[in-house]
Formats: structure tokens, sequence, C-alpha cells
């Protein structure tokens, strides 16, 4: 399950990120906003992160207009590793070296089409699982 969250800046992107989800049968939950009403991302991002952090959700997505703030709130969560990310290659690399496991997203920043094809490049790339990727998440964790 993925766990999605956004402010009222990215509301719009999470759902089309919620419209490409279920396009591809992917389940999740939607954290909040609810609608484009101003609203503070920390509300609705931390949940998120805790529901990963908590293995409730398997991987997140957090939206605001920058990306910014909600990367802050959902890194604050223990266990957590949340890429900002605005473009595919960054999206597929976090994945594959730094098994992050939220991503964020500036709305405001990235188009739609891009964003869309980070969601995808997150979701659909593995962790490499090398040895000194996994040392290093290890150091990130642990250190």
């Amino acid at each position: 399950m993925i766990a999605l969250a956004s402010d009222h800046g990215g509301y719009d992107l999470k759902e089309k990120v919620k419209e490409y989800l279920e396009k591809n049968g992917l389940e999740y939950k939607d954290f909040g906003c609810y609608s484009k009403e101003s609203c503070d991302y920390p509300d609705f991002a931390k949940p998120a992160a805790k529901a990963v952090a908590e293995g409730v959700c398997e991987r997140g997505i957090v939206i605001c207009t920058t990306g910014i703030g909600v990367m802050i709130c959902a890194n604050k969560i223990s266990g957590i590793r949340c890429a900002l990310c605005g473009d595919p290659v960054s999206a597929a690399l976090t994945r594959l070296h730094n098994d992050a496991n939220m991503l964020a997203v500036g709305a405001g920043i990235t188009g739609e089409l891009v964003a869309l094809d980070i969601v995808d490049k997150f979701l659909n790339t593995p962790f490499s699982g090398d040895e000194r990727h996994e040392r290093r998440v290890y150091k990130i964790e642990n250190d």
C-alpha cells in the first residue's frame, strides 16, 4: 500500500497520482488534504510518514508546492528516507542506491507528466541490494 499526502498546493497533483495508482492496480491510503483550502503540510505528511515507518504502508508519496516542506516533515520520522525528486533519473537512483521509502514532489515546480513519470520510476525501481549501497543505507539509519 502507498501512503499519499499533500497540502493545498499539492492537492491537484495528488489526485492525479491517485488516478495513476488506480489505473495500475496499486492500493493507497490518502492521508489528506482533501481540498484546495489552505492547510498545514505537517498535518498530513507526518501521519503518512509514520504509516510507512510502522510498516502499514510500503512506500509513501508526499506533495506540496516545492516538495521541500513535506520532505523535511517526512524525514523527521525515524526510519524514513524521503527524497525530493524533480526528474525520473533521480527517482530511479534514489531507489537503486538509497532504498528511499518515500518520495517528495513539488507540484509547483514539476509538471504533471514529469511528476507521474517520477512516481512511476520511484514505484517500479527496486533497491539494488549491492553491498556498498546496503552499507550506506545502514550508516544512514544507524550512525
